[in-house]
């Protein structure tokens, strides 16, 4: 009897399993639910109070508020460089963190903790929007919405009195407002030398904990405790206008400050050839520094002198002197139409020791190809006396949190006197009637300094410098700032203005630096900024 009950068991076992997996799926087939109903769907601008409010944390931040633009473009970006974009973000996370561990476990009396395992995961943060802002300084402002509900696994392992202990975070969420500042704004690649990150208001910050392998946030009240902890702590250090600093480069290097000043004195000429069969010369001398964009300086004409005389000193201000060249051109003077090049040479920089007077004899030549066989022709001689003079470390403005601290003249500047630096930054919203291809005259003392051009542009960017050497402050001085516009095709009007302004220089000599826009005359809404310094030894 025990077997036949053991075999019948097993049998009705068998048949009540099929008969039950056969009855659920004919009644999972058959009796399909009746109270499920199909989804509406209403216009946002429909919804009552309540579901828009549940609904108002889930809504990107773009539709919400106008001044916020889509990035859609960006999140595909980082999902598909994220792999990589984890790699290097780790990599830089233990670079930075691992010298902080060192210097502070001694004071826990802890004997190493490092990195078991440390990777963001799988899935990228994304940005809802950004907000960009426009301000007077060589800086970009950036807001953006982030998101991240991210898989990390970070695993950080403790050793203390022999003993070795694991914590792990996973399951990360953050949702931040962050604040970036790329300044200062430089022409040299990446174009910023620091990067400045605020948070505009705390964040929220959810992750798991494990504590040698338990789940340490299920123990009441801890959770709690650690998210504000975090949110206080991460705020104390970084809620703006505090911020996280990162540098990028030299800012002094990034933006090719001058590096010295190089004093020119023009001596004489020998053995000049006259241009005119008939009659002699009338020569002068222009000195210019290679990749300089500031207009040439001028001697005076000696007239009808194959040998003239000038004892005229200049000063250039040097940017790197690696690589710049002084040029020397020797020109003929003509009342009418252009006048005619002379000869020429130049003096490499790098060839000068500073400090040290050196008197400089050059041949002329009709160009600087070396291959070139007219220049065996001799054209006459020039003498030059050059010496450059560096700038020292404590020559240059200390970094301050003074808006209007400036760079200090170079050295050579006159007693009483310093250099006017003047900066076109832009201008808006300029419009001409028959053409805009903007340029930018300035006007300072009988001296005439001019921008490139820019084509077809209602809103042109300049960002060039002019600089005068002034013996006396310009208390008294007023500086004619005019936007016009050329064009080569319009033989009616080739030239045509666009506005002007007239900048008093009191307040710059006083306030050191001043960067400010200006309504321009006859213009119908035309702005441009321009940014004033008064540099002083």
């Amino acid at each position: 009897m025990g077997i036949i009950s053991t075999v019948m068991g097993i049998f009705g076992f068998g048949v009540g399993i099929g008969l039950g997996l056969l009855i659920g799926y004919y009644l999972f087939i058959y009796f399909q639910p009746t109270d499920v109903k199909d989804p509406e769907i209403h216009p946002l601008a429909e919804q009552d109070t309540p579901t828009l409010q549940k609904l108002l944390p889930e809504i990107p931040i773009w539709v919400k508020n106008p001044d916020y633009d889509r990035l859609d473009w960006l999140n595909k970006f980082i999902e598909t460089m994220w792999p990589y974009l984890d790699k290097a973000i780790c990599k830089m996370a233990k670079k930075i963190a691992e010298p902080i561990i060192a210097e502070q476990i001694p004071k826990y009396k802890i004997d190493s903790v490092e990195f078991d395992v440390l990777t963001l995961g799988s899935l990228p943060p994304t940005f809802q929007g950004m907000k960009v802002y426009s301000t007077e300084e060589k800086e970009l402002i950036m807001e953006l919405a982030m998101k991240w509900a991210g898989n990390p696994n970070i695993i950080v392992a403790a050793k203390a009195f022999g003993l070795r202990a694991t914590v792990q975070v996973i399951d990360l969420q953050v949702f931040a407002s962050p604040r970036i500042t790329l300044k200062p704004l430089v022409p040299t690649f990446p174009c910023f030398a620091k990067i400045l990150v605020s948070l505009m208001e705390k964040p929220h910050v959810d992750f798991g904990l494990k504590l040698l392998g338990a789940d340490a946030m299920s123990i009441p009240g801890l959770y709690r405790f650690v998210q504000e902890l975090i949110k206080d702590q991460v705020a104390n250090m970084y809620l703006w206008p505090k911020a996280l600093e990162v540098p990028i480069m030299d800012p002094s290097k990034a933006s090719m400050r001058p590096a010295g000043i190089l004093n020119v004195k023009v001596l004489r000429a020998m053995k000049l050839k006259r241009k005119d069969l008939l009659g002699g010369a009338d020569p002068f001398v222009k000195l210019k520094l290679t990749e300089d964009k500031l207009p040439s300086k001028k001697t005076t004409v000696k007239y009808k002198s194959l040998n003239p005389e000038w004892n005229e000193e200049f000063t250039l201000v040097v940017r790197d002197p690696e690589t710049q060249a002084l040029e020397v051109a020797v020109y003929d003077w003509d009342q009418v139409g252009t006048s005619d090049l002379m000869g020429l040479n130049v003096v490499p920089l790098k060839e000068i020791t500073p400090e040290e007077p050196k008197v400089v004899t050059l041949d002329l030549l009709k160009n600087m190809d070396p291959n070139d066989a007219v220049n065996e022709k001799s054209r006459g001689q020039i003498v030059v006396e050059v010496m450059y003079k560096p700038f020292k470390d404590d020559m240059m403005a200390q970094d301050s949190d003074d808006p209007n601290a400036v760079e200090k003249a170079p050295e050579g500047t006159p007693d009483g006197g310093g250099l006017l630096v003047i900066i076109v930054h832009e201008a808006q919203d300029i419009e001409g009637k028959y053409h805009t291809n903007p340029h930018v005259r300035l006007l300072f003392r009988g001296e005439e300094r001019r921008t490139k051009p820019v084509k077809k542009n209602r809103d042109p960017k300049w960002g060039e410098e002019f600089q005068f050497m002034l013996e006396e402050p310009p208390t008294n001085d007023k500086i004619h700032v005019e936007v016009f516009s050329t064009s080569s095709r319009n033989l009616l009007h080739p030239k045509e203005g666009l506005g002007y302004v007239d900048i008093n220089l009191s307040d710059v000599v006083s306030n050191k630096r001043i960067n400010e826009r200006h309504n321009l005359i006859d213009s119908k809404n035309g702005k441009i900024q321009i940014e004033l310094q008064w540099r002083t030894s």
